[in-house]
């Protein structure tokens, strides 16, 4: 599901951090998924069962604020609006929280399939 990232690469060098953070918020904000009040996180795609399995992992909280953002920007694009500037979502609140769940669950499933291709031999 997630791909390679140069994100620890960059992070791990403050010179190119602050290189490359005003390219990444311009980048971002150019997206415009915050001005309909979701989260980086919110727009991955749900249709496979890592994904689903990250959903059912959720604190009640956290989902319910998901459902409530995606309901909010799905009747946003139907009216063909944005939010008002007061209800985006700020770049400080675009935290992730789902991306840690997701990892989690795939490196559980790498350890189940090994496990799962494990031989046994008989000693001689």
């Amino acid at each position: 599901m997630s791909g390679p990232s140069l994100a620890p690469y960059i992070l791990r060098r403050p010179w190119l951090k602050t290189w490359m953070m005003p390219f990444a918020n311009w980048y971002a904000n150019a997206a415009g998924y915050r001005r309909l009040g979701l989260r980086y996180d919110d727009l991955i795609p749900e249709e496979n069962d890592t994904m689903q399995l990250a959903l059912k992992r959720l604190p009640p909280k956290e989902a319910y604020d998901r459902v409530f953002r995606l309901r909010r920007a799905f009747q946003c694009s139907l009216a063909h609006q944005l939010l008002p500037p007061a209800e985006w979502t700020k770049p400080e609140e675009d935290q992730p929280y789902l991306s840690q769940i997701i990892k989690e669950i795939e490196i559980e499933e790498k350890e189940r399939a090994d496990l799962e291709s494990i031989t046994v031999q008989r000693r001689t």
